[in-house]
């Protein structure tokens, strides 16, 4: 039978069913026991198109059941995108197979619903030739959906939309389902615009070969179950095609009444739409229950149509303007003030009558005290709980605490019980693949040599051939001690990121000590969940090791993890050790640490575009504003901590960001200039969780300058919600914690914005959430000084009127004057511009 593996391992469908057909049902049998084993230990298993389809061929020309076929054609290295299913059918009927819509209804039940293409064509060709019902199932729906607007390219002739649904055999059955599966819609819309299947669906209404009632019913029972925005498009299309008609409304107005109230922006607008073409059909009582609600929604025109709505009702029907106005004046708590001061007018207008109330201003944040930074976790010693840590790990960057408790514990186990360690720890890598992908000639690189550490203590074997790339690493980095830091030999700047060098040298350690015996524990392992160690703690693991070596890396990362400041007693002790260690402690707790840098606000352009095909080129910013760090005048930088070059856009990009707050807990502003530039990405770039390590880095302690400042002014502006709430839990920490620059950040916000390199539009929600929580006044400052040179700007950024009423709000909450310089000369322009309308509103606050 070597013929026949070769041919199918060529994808010869062809001569793969002319082996079969010269075989009895035996030898059929015992060629598929074969296949079976083939399929199994063939290295390069991959099937694809025509190899696919030859399998398949001979999965049903020789296996006995549906289950074993379905086992084969369903294992993730068979692709059955691009499987012909017409062979498959032919070779079933010659051999007299009764199973095939048994294996189509299996291999259906197999699609993955995020791939639901995947294989669906070759699936429904064998449904179609039994002439049996569809499957339901929501991976088969999907299909169905991708299918409905994607053909292959061999399937002949490309027929319009239209007519391929009117042949549709799945139509009837799938079509209700259609409306069910979350997420569907996306499926409808993948690789166009969302608008063909909606067309087709209603011409084929309109036809009457489907009808529109389950339709439209179909559809409102999508957009209220919800969906994601693009997904439900579709849907909101299929709506507007079906344009029903008032009476087809009217009989679904509390569908559209919830619409209304609930749904996504679009949605809700089309839902107000359509009720408003019903006029007098709709309750006055379940309007004004729905329209309460609106007129709390932040979609602007949505809640300024309502009010339109509201006041039309009013007009016609006075006898009940009283109760309308009641429900108009729940506009006057919108966020917007123009909707506000629209809404307070129009109440008054038909009877509403306000109630006076006393206010009383605020001079100051309300925000409670921050607390103490969280301890570090108990160091791990246990070996079930150290590999129930790494097997939680997610599969990309390793959250810091974590990465130091895992080297921590494994120095400990795997010096004290290496063979439950081995045995325990390597399946999970395995399992993991850590490692698989790595490259062994990459040497100062922060994942692979983590993985190198992990792997080392799990396989001894793995330990041996990893010795002479440690050394390599520590022999480059003898010459690279942090101190003494003036009067020294100079020592060429370091090829790699800092944050890497000290890395990867501590991992290389830590790689050398699995060999030895009894160890204690890292001398840097984080005592406060910010990363810092505490010196009395550091003092006591110096004290318990006695007359033992101490890891050179280790002490050095100790060492930068102490908190700035003189505590002579505890040098006194340090030094009274009698060791190297307790020296070097010493010397820095009498305030010999490390300098602080010289930092210089600096914007550049964006690197040289390399070729003619540079796809980045474009997408990158043509300028931004970050923050270069150099040592001191004197001060030597060996390891590069203190040194931060003015890179231009696109270049010098690093990984394992979350690692600078636990590398340099202390120190602050330095951290957020070496994190700055994915800082700005996050902003500028769209790059996603790029400043969620904010927050960490407002618990940790140390001056924060300039980078600090610009670092919350892109996060407040970054593309991604959790980037942006992220900003705004640093900005609420600092100001609990008395230590938030606020026009520091106002002013490099205003900057950013009026140079056009961040999106202005995206700051005014995090900000009326810091407001929200109590920090009315660090809100008002931040804007007085972002203001000045948004309002000196020849065309004022998109957002500007926003801000200014937001600044109108908190200094009237607050009380405090502050001179915006420029908001005069904007009010004397005059007009009925919304600038205009909010620089006046401002200006009354300040006034009065």
């Amino acid at each position: 039978m070597t013929d026949f593996f070769e041919s199918l391992v060529r994808g010869d469908v062809a001569a793969v069913g002319s082996v079969l057909q010269a075989l009895d049902e035996p030898a059929r049998r015992r060629l598929g026991d074969e296949l079976m084993a083939h399929v199994r230990r063939r290295r390069d298993n991959w099937w694809w198109g025509k190899e696919a389809t030859a399998l398949a061929v001979a999965a049903v020309g020789t296996l006995s059941t549906a289950t074993k076929a379905a086992t084969l054609l369903g294992r993730r290295s068979v692709m059955l995108r691009d499987a012909d299913p017409e062979p498959v059918v032919v070779a079933a009927r010659q051999r007299g197979v009764t199973w095939l819509a048994d294996l189509a209804y299996r291999l259906a039940d197999r699609l993955r619903r995020s791939e639901p293409w995947e294989g669906w064509h070759f699936t429904a060709g064998l449904l179609e030739a039994e002439k049996v019902a569809p499957p339901t199932g929501d991976a088969f729906v999907a299909g169905w959906a991708y299918a409905l607007w994607w053909q292959r390219p061999h399937d002949g002739q490309q027929r319009p939309l239209l007519d391929r649904l009117r042949a549709d055999p799945f139509l009837e059955a799938l079509l209700p389902r259609l409306f069910e599966v979350d997420g569907v819609g996306a499926d409808l819309s993948f690789g166009g615009d969302g608008q063909a299947v909606p067309r087709a669906l209603a011409a084929l209404a309109t036809e009457g070969r489907l009808d529109p009632a389950l339709l439209l019913d179909g559809v409102l029972g999508r957009l209220l179950r919800g969906d994601r925005p693009h997904a439900l498009r579709p849907f909101l299309a299929l709506h507007e095609q079906l344009a029903p008609a008032p009476d087809e409304v009217a009989a679904r107005a509390s569908a559209y009444l919830r619409l209304l109230a609930d749904a996504p922006g679009p949605v809700a607008t089309a839902a107000q739409r359509a009720l408003r073409d019903l006029g007098d059909a709709v309750e006055l009582e379940s309007l004004s229950d729905a329209a309460r609600t609106v007129l709390t929604r932040p979609e602007k025109a949505l809640v300024r149509a309502q009010l339109s709505w509201l006041d039309r009702l009013a007009r016609q029907h006075p006898e009940r303007a009283a109760e309308i106005a009641d429900v108009l004046a729940v506009g006057a708590e919108h966020p917007a003030a123009d909707l506000r001061d629209r809404a307070v007018t129009l109440a008054q207008r038909h009877g509403h009558q306000p109630v006076a109330t006393l206010t009383v201003a605020v001079a100051g944040d309300e925000l409670p005290q921050p607390p103490q930074p969280a301890a570090a976790l108990p160091p791990i010693t246990e070996v079930d709980e150290l590999v129930e840590e790494v097997s939680g790990l997610p599969g990309g960057r390793w959250p810091a605490p974590a990465v130091e408790r895992v080297l921590d514990g494994l120095v400990r186990l795997a010096t004290t019980e290496q063979d439950r360690l081995a045995a325990a720890l390597l399946p999970v890598l395995q399992r993991r693949q850590v490692g698989a992908y790595d490259h062994p000639w990459s040497v100062f690189n922060l994942s692979v040599q983590l993985h190198g550490v992990l792997l080392a203590a799990a396989a001894p074997a793995e330990a041996a051939t990893r010795r002479d790339q440690w050394s390599g690493i520590l022999s480059q980095s003898l010459t690279r001690t942090l101190r003494p830091f003036r009067n020294r030999p100079a020592v060429e700047p370091p090829r790699q990121s800092a944050l890497t060098l000290v890395y990867c040298a501590r991992l290389a350690e830590i790689g050398q000590r699995l060999d030895g015996r009894d160890d204690p524990g890292l001398l840097a392992a984080p005592t406060s969940a910010t990363g810092a160690v505490d010196p009395a703690a550091l003092y006591e693991r110096l004290a318990a090791l006695g007359d033992r070596p101490v890891w050179r890396w280790d002490l050095t990362q100790a060492l930068l993890r102490l908190p700035v400041g003189i505590d002579e007693a505890l040098a006194a002790r340090a030094e009274a050790l009698g060791t190297m260690a307790g020296d070097e402690l010493a010397g820095w707790l009498r305030g010999d640490v490390l300098p602080a840098p010289v930092h210089q606000v600096v914007t550049v352009g964006r690197r040289q575009r390399r070729g003619t095909y540079d796809v980045g080129y474009d997408r990158l910013p043509v300028r931004r504003t970050i923050v270069a760090s150099a040592p001191p005048e004197g001060v030597a930088d060996p390891l590069g901590l203190l040194t931060v070059p003015a890179l231009m856009n696109g270049r010098g990009h690093g990984g394992w960001g979350d690692l600078w707050p636990v590398l340099l807990p202390g120190h602050r502003g330095l951290v957020a200039a070496h994190l700055l530039p994915d800082f700005a990405r996050a902003a500028q770039e769209d790059v996603r969780e790029a400043a969620t390590v904010l927050p960490v880095l407002a618990e940790c302690t140390g001056a924060g300058g300039p980078a600090l400042d610009l670092a919350l002014a892109y996060g407040l502006c970054a593309r991604h919600e959790v980037d942006r709430v992220s900003a705004l839990d640093a900005l609420l920490i600092l100001a609990a914690a008395d230590e938030l620059d606020a026009p520091g950040v106002g002013r490099q916000l205003g900057a950013l914005a009026a140079d056009s390199q961040v999106t202005l539009t995206r700051v005014a929600t995090p900000l009326r959430d810091a407001v929200a929580a109590g920090a009315r006044l660090s809100v008002w400052r931040l804007l007085a000084a972002a203001l000045p040179p948004l309002l000196a700007a020849s065309i004022p950024p998109r957002g500007t009127p926003d801000l200014l009423t937001l600044a109108a709000e908190t200094a009237a909450a607050t009380g405090v004057r502050i001179e915006v310089r420029g908001l005069a000369d904007v009010v004397a322009r005059g007009g009925a511009s919304r600038l205009v309308t909010e620089a006046r509103r401002l200006a009354t606050a300040l006034a009065t």
